[in-house]
C-alpha cells in the first residue's frame, strides 16, 4: 500500500475507533426504562448498535424514537423496541453533529435527517450529543448549514438566502442522478456563510423563509456534549 493511503487508513480508523468510544460511554448512560431519541449518523450508529447489546446481554427495558429511515431500520435490526412521539416524549435524546462551538450550539444536518432531529432532540427532557475532537469547533460556521427546502421553493429560497450573505449549494446525490431527496421528500440547501455571530439569531432568520422547512442550526437544545480525544471522553455540560 502506498504511504500516502497508509496515513489516511491509520486516521479513518482511529476517527472510527474514537467514535466507537463515544458511542459506548453514551449507551452506558442510559437507564433502564428510559424513551430514547435515536440520532442519525455514523456515531449514533455505534450507539444504537450498543443500546442492541445492552438490551441483549443486560435485559434492560427501553424504546427508542428514530429519527430517520436509517435510524429506524437499524434500531429494529439491533432488537430495540420503537414508538413515536405520539405515544411519548424522550427522557433522553442522543445524536452527532458535525459542529460544536464552547456555548454547545450546534450545526447538524450533514445525513439530510435534521428537521426530525432537531424535532426530536428539543422534545427530550436532556440532549446528548457525542462527537469526536474535529468537530469541537471556536466558532459555528465552516461547515455549511443545511436546509430542508420544498422542491417548489427552491429558486426563491437560494435567491432569498443570498440576499442575507449565503452561498447556497444543491446537495446533489452520490449514488443516483440528482439531488439528495430527505424523508420528507424535500431538496438539501447547504449554505456556506463566511460567519456565522449568532447561531440564534440566524436559526430564526433562514426559519421565516417560506418554503424553508427546518435548518441545521441547533442554537441551546444540547444540555450535554461527550467528546471522543486522545485522551479519553470529555464532557462538556451546558455553561
Amino acid at each position: 500500500m502506498h504511504p500516502k493511503k497508509e496515513v489516511a487508513w491509520e486516521v479513518v480508523e482511529l476517527v472510527d475507533d474514537a467514535k466507537r468510544e463515544v458511542a459506548s460511554k453514551a449507551a452506558m448512560m442510559v437507564n433502564d426504562g428510559e424513551i430514547l431519541g435515536l440520532g442519525t449518523g455514523s456515531t449514533a450508529h455505534y450507539f444504537i448498535q450498543n443500546l442492541g447489546d445492552r438490551i441483549k446481554n443486560e435485559e434492560i427495558e427501553i424504546m427508542g424514537i428514530p429519527t430517520s429511515y436509517q435510524s429506524f431500520f437499524l434500531a429494529r435490526d439491533c432488537g430495540i423496541p420503537l414508538t413515536t412521539l405520539d405515544e411519548h416524549l424522550p427522557d433522553l435524546a442522543v445524536d452527532g453533529a458535525d459542529e460544536v462551538d464552547p456555548d454547545l450550539n450546534l450545526i447538524k444536518g450533514g445525513g439530510a435527517a435534521h428537521t426530525l432531529e432537531k424535532i426530536v432532540d428539543s422534545a427530550a427532557n436532556k440532549f446528548l450529543v457525542i462527537v469526536d475532537e474535529s468537530k469541537k469547533v471556536k466558532k459555528l460556521g465552516d461547515f455549511p448549514v443545511p436546509l430542508e427546502v420544498m422542491p417548489s421553493s427552491y429558486r426563491p429560497v437560494t435567491e432569498h438566502v443570498k440576499k442575507i450573505g449565503g452561498l447556497p449549494s444543491l446537495r446533489m446525490a452520490q449514488m443516483k442522478d440528482g439531488p439528495v431527496i430527505t424523508d420528507n421528500n424535500n431538496f438539501v440547501v447547504d449554505v456556506q456563510f463566511k460567519e456565522i455571530l449568532d447561531p440564534q439569531e440566524l436559526e430564526i432568520q433562514l426559519n421565516s423563509i417560506p418554503g424553508v422547512l427546518e435548518n441545521g442550526i441547533f442554537p441551546g437544545i444540547a444540555d450535554q456534549v461527550l467528546v471522543a480525544t486522545s485522551n479519553g471522553v470529555e464532557s462538556i455540560k451546558k455553561p
